[in-house]
């Protein structure tokens, strides 16, 4: 790996139909300024996470700086990308802190990072095809759709304590991504909430005490992670989520490039692992590759990895005032209400559009009950408790996914009823995802 760039052209401009490489950088003042608007895109979502779960957004800020340098050394800065908190951690957090406290949270997301970290250096070394096989669209969609539809009653319980500014942030949100193009338009939610917050400040529901209080400059507040085997089985599902936003993140890049990247999939889930790993020891949330950013390098058609070395830098800086982090805690439960409801949606479709992508043919009673029962499971919270554990609707329900999809398969190919293909391998496999 090397940390040199060539210069791409004059380093000013970008041709018609031409890329800025990841090996390559414009002027080291284009290069900055795309790398600030890096932060820029990847902080509305990344920022909402902590404030949603209680956890110090400045800590997560700085993790995330961190997990996207080790992000970009471990896959020898050749794919671009910045990791920032996963929505998939909002509903295990929420949970665990509720029953158990931050730190046992904290101890989740380690444990989270630890196995997709190992699962990363499986699919290093033995390939990915065996993620196809165990997740396919049906599977992998179904799982993302019901932790963004588990999530709906923490929205209303924010929306209902400030209906106005909720429907004005919402309003907002909406609005902006339509009425905007370019960057603004890719925005809205964070455009939204400033409106809101706004609002919010107008009608006296901010309260900035403990900004007046915070100082300027400090290192974040670190937690110390517990561990309790009751809350696991809360985050161990989240690791399917990360594995199909980090193989959709290697598949997106790849094709706006024209650059074949499936060797550097093993490497992306085994650091995504790490800086999830890391955000786990000190009490960050954990991460994931950002779409939001995808956005910004179709819009630029700069996919170099120097701007990504400038946004960790730039978030690191910012995570280390402790004002900053007091002004974000700031946000009134109306605007997260009215935000919240966009985000928990959108994490829902997101799971619709995976299997629109992997033309899932719901004809199939195979997929057709791979989605409808954990669904229900996953909207109701169903919970069963064993002992000391604890599972509820997103553990249940992801387990619920793959035992249906593969031992209904098994059972119809058995049977003489599949009614899959008569060649699986024409079969699409695969998803992509954020």
């Amino acid at each position: 790996m090397t940390l040199g760039w060539t210069l791409h052209g004059d380093g000013k401009r970008v041709a018609p139909g031409d890329v800025v490489a990841p090996d390559e950088r414009l002027s080291w003042p284009r290069t900055l300024g795309i790398g600030m608007q890096h932060v820029v895109a990847m902080f509305g979502s990344t920022f909402i996470v902590p404030v949603l779960t209680g956890f110090s957004p400045a800590t997560t800020l700085f993790f995330s700086a961190i997990g996207t340098a080790l992000f970009l050394l471990i896959t020898r800065n050749r794919l671009p990308s910045y990791l920032g908190s996963s929505f998939a951690f909002i509903a295990p957090i929420t949970a665990a802190t509720a029953s158990h406290g931050e730190s046992v949270a904290v101890g989740g997301i380690l444990v989270t990072g630890l196995v997709l970290a190992l699962i990363g250096l499986l699919v290093h070394f033995a390939g990915a095809r065996w993620i196809d096989v165990v997740m396919p669209p049906i599977v992998t969609g179904t799982i993302v759709a019901l932790i963004g539809l588990n999530l709906a009653p923490a929205a209303w319980n924010n929306f209902k304590l400030a209906p106005v500014t909720a429907v004005i942030t919402l309003a907002a949100i909406i609005l902006v991504s339509v009425l905007f193009k370019g960057i603004i338009g890719r925005l809205s939610i964070l455009v939204g909430v400033i409106i809101g917050y706004v609002v919010a400040v107008v009608r006296g529901e901010v309260d900035f005490a403990t900004v007046e209080k915070a100082q300027w400059l400090g290192f974040p507040h670190f937690v110390t992670p517990s561990f309790d085997p009751a809350v696991l089985g809360l985050f161990v599902p989240v690791v399917l989520v990360l594995i199909a936003e980090n193989v959709g993140h290697v598949k997106s890049v790849a094709a706006m490039t024209g650059k074949n990247l499936d060797h550097l999939t093993g490497r992306a889930l085994f650091s995504d692992g790490i800086a999830t790993t890391f955000a786990g020891v000190g009490g960050g949330s954990g991460t994931t590759t950002y779409a939001e950013n995808i956005g910004v390098m179709a819009a630029t058609r700069v996919y170099s990895t120097a701007a990504y070395w400038v946004a960790a830098a730039t978030a690191l800086l910012l995570s280390m005032s402790p004002k900053f982090g007091a002004l974000i805690a700031t946000i009134p439960a109306g605007v997260l209400g009215g935000a919240t409801t966009m985000l928990y949606g959108m994490i829902g479709i997101l799971g619709a559009r995976i299997w629109v992508q992997g033309k899932v043919d719901f004809g199939n009673p195979v997929n057709l009950t791979t989605a409808a029962v954990p669904l229900i499971i996953g909207i109701a919270n169903f919970t069963w408790v064993v002992g000391d554990l604890t599972f509820e609707g997103i553990a249940l329900g992801t387990a619920s996914a793959l035992v249906i999809f593969h031992g209904m398969r098994v059972i119809s190919r058995w049977r003489g009823t599949s009614q899959e293909p008569a060649s699986p391998a024409s079969a699409p496999v695969g998803a992509e995802t954020d």
